[in-house]
């Protein structure tokens, strides 16, 4: 009778030879160890244990939240509002409201030299397009700023020579 069908079959490490089966445990341990250390260095920077000269823990300090309430500019020849504290455009673009760097279908200079008018709200500009648009048509100039008294014009509404 063969006893060999009823041996446990060889494991790898076994069929190895013996000098390379023992630089294999080697790696293994030197692997686990540096894993543990890793790990141990990893959780203390992490928690933030660091000691105090005066022997004494602080508690935590907290920054103060700070809430930036949006204040915009309408441009009504554009339809375009203009956020000081985002630095962004804020248009219609078809059916979505957009915000973008830039503004649209004009460069900056003509769209800050367009009549414009600082608006009284905090939120969103879709929240207040009806209103604002029914005040402020596209053909809307401030008051006292007839056309005599546009860019390069003088008092009688002649342009400069």
């Amino acid at each position: 009778m063969d006893l060999r069908k009823f041996s446990k079959p060889e494991t790898r490490s076994a069929r190895l030879p013996k000098k390379k089966n023992s630089m294999i445990r080697k790696i293994s341990s030197t692997a686990k160890a540096a894993f543990i250390v890793g790990s141990a260095i990893l959780l203390t920077t992490m928690t933030g244990c660091i000691g105090h000269e005066d022997g004494h823990s602080h508690g935590r300090v907290y920054a103060p939240v700070v809430v930036v309430q949006d204040d915009y500019i309408y441009y009504p020849g554009y339809q375009v509002y203009y956020s000081n504290q985002r630095h962004h455009y804020v248009y219609l673009d078809g059916r979505t409201w957009v915000s973008r760097p830039a503004p649209p279908r004009v460069s900056v200079d003509v769209l800050f030299a367009s009549p414009s008018v600082r608006l009284d709200f905090h939120d969103s500009p879709s929240r207040h397009h009806t209103t604002v648009v029914q005040k402020y048509p596209k053909q809307w100039v401030p008051p006292g700023s007839g056309p005599s008294h546009g860019p390069g014009k003088n008092k009688d509404g002649k342009g400069h020579d």
